[in-house]
């Protein structure tokens, strides 16, 4: 079998709101930002996975969420600082994924030819075993390369009645002819589905050409692929990045490439995988990246069990400790903790669903809020007065506003800031302060080669993000509150 001698370009679905991985996952921060025990973020290791499998590509492309661009862009330049081409497709609401695939397939058409290939993965699988996983990216494109609508079949270790899965068909060179998609079954459907040799799990990766993919939508699901081109046709391609009509992305049909074409379509193939594979959907799949302790303990930060057994903590804040429990899950971070049986993980949407209809903002934002030119921690936020710690990268540069309802007071803590109010200009050393009074025009900047650190206390009688009236902004947010 011989590498088709074609681009691949590998495509990351960044999006999700990861719910049931509250409260480290939110609609600000979801979960392909989350880090694992090795430090990295699922996001980076599915780019760093496909960047290694897809050698020579001459871009890489990633589908994500408005809201999230500058977190997309910061994990990507880890892996991609002299690579190929990032692209980002910044949709403005969630569609679901047939909308996200088939707008990066006409990505890759128009810049890569007609030929060329996506490999579609979602960026919140874990798989370690690189030689493998490489091994089915081959396999897969071989068969793309034919004209195949391709997937890949995780081989089963258990009878798991949290995947959905794939009958495999006649045997291909290098895969096989897929016989049916089936739902997520039931405990005894699913030993039948293992006892049969016959079935793989649905592990919603994909590979094919654009031209297959195209062809295939305009008969299978002609009305989506035709708001999609009508978007596409509108867009405001800004290089590395694309954005697209809010009021015109409202219009695509919401539905995922598995019922709008994978189901239906004729062309399809599935290729066995064998590499080791976890989809991060719950705290309990979170928790099996962590090794145990004697007791079955697994244990993240400043974490201790006594006479517990069969527990996972991951402390982000604050010490925990478990006394005489079993078969806990306990998440803790700096404004929010959740405790939950290990059997009952995928129930924490319910919790996110009934923190959603009360209005608590805790379902969007941390106590750490990421921004383009680097983050702010709330130390406090009383009636009288809001304390933030802000971070400032090398080169961060906060926009140029004012604020109606307040004045700020900041305090350089380490690192030297430069600081315009008004029409003056000046630097601030680590321990000197400047106030900024209410309504006057000001900015901060980072120009040294290190973070910057300070505290900023606002007085006034309303501390809002939406009282920020921004003038000037190097991120292109100039009008907006993020």
């Amino acid at each position: 079998m011989k590498t088709p001698l074609i681009a691949v370009i590998p495509v990351i679905l960044c999006g999700g709101s990861g719910s049931r991985l509250w409260p480290v996952s939110r609609r600000l921060y979801p979960k392909p930002f989350m880090r694992l025990d090795d430090g990295e973020s699922l996001l980076e290791k599915t780019a760093r996975r496909a960047h290694a499998a897809c050698a020579g590509a001459p871009m890489l492309l990633a589908v994500s969420a408005a809201e999230h661009r500058f977190l997309v862009e910061e994990e990507l330049a880890k892996i991609l600082p002299t690579g190929p081409d990032l692209k980002i497709l910044l949709e403005p609401s969630a569609r679901n994924t047939a909308p996200a695939v088939l707008l990066a397939a006409l990505a890759v058409r128009d810049a890569c030819g007609a030929d060329a290939q996506l490999l579609v993965l979602p960026a919140d699988h874990v798989i370690d075993d690189q030689a493998a996983f490489n091994a089915a990216v081959t396999a897969a494109s071989a068969l793309a390369a034919r004209g195949q609508l391709v997937t890949f079949g995780v081989v089963p270790t258990r009878a798991g009645t949290g995947y959905g899965y794939i009958e495999r068909g006649d045997p291909l060179d290098c895969g096989f002819s897929v016989r049916r998609f089936v739902e997520k079954p039931d405990l005894a459907t699913a030993q039948a589905y293992l006892a049969s040799g016959r079935f793989l799990w649905n592990a919603g990766m994909f590979c094919f050409s654009a031209a297959s993919v195209l062809k295939a939508a305009a008969t299978h699901c002609g009305e989506v692929l035709a708001a999609c081109e009508r978007v596409w046709q509108a867009r405001d391609d800004g290089g590395k990045t694309v954005e697209f009509s809010a009021d015109l992305f409202a219009t695509i049909p919401e539905i995922s490439i598995d019922y709008a074409l994978m189901e239906r379509a004729s062309e399809r193939a599935v290729v066995p995988a064998t590499f080791d594979w976890n989809d991060i959907g719950s705290w309990q799949q979170v928790a099996e990246q962590t090794a145990p302790d004697a007791a079955g303990n697994r244990l993240r930060g400043d974490a201790l069990a006594v006479d517990s057994s069969d527990s996972f903590v991951h402390a982000q804040s604050r010490t925990v400790a478990l006394v005489g429990v079993s078969g806990l899950s306990v998440i803790e971070t700096a404004d929010a903790v959740l405790v939950v049986h290990r059997d009952r993980a995928q129930q924490v949407k319910q919790v996110v669903e009934r923190l959603r209809a009360a209005g608590n903002p805790k379902v969007d934002v941390h106590q750490t809020v990421r921004r383009p030119w680097g983050s702010y921690t709330v130390l406090e936020d009383a009636a009288d007065c809001k304390v933030k710690r802000l971070t400032v990268k090398p080169g961060g540069v906060l926009s140029l506003q004012y604020h109606h309802r307040r004045s700020e007071h900041w305090t350089v803590v380490s690192g030297t800031a430069k600081v315009r109010i008004g029409d003056d200009e000046r630097l601030i050393a680590a321990g000197e302060s400047v106030y900024i009074p209410q309504g006057s025009l000001h900015r901060l900047e980072n120009p040294g080669e290190r973070d910057i650190h300070l505290i900023e206390v606002q007085c006034g009688e309303y501390f809002g993000e939406d009282d920020i009236v921004r003038l000037e902004d190097r991120y292109g947010r100039a009008g907006s509150n993020s």
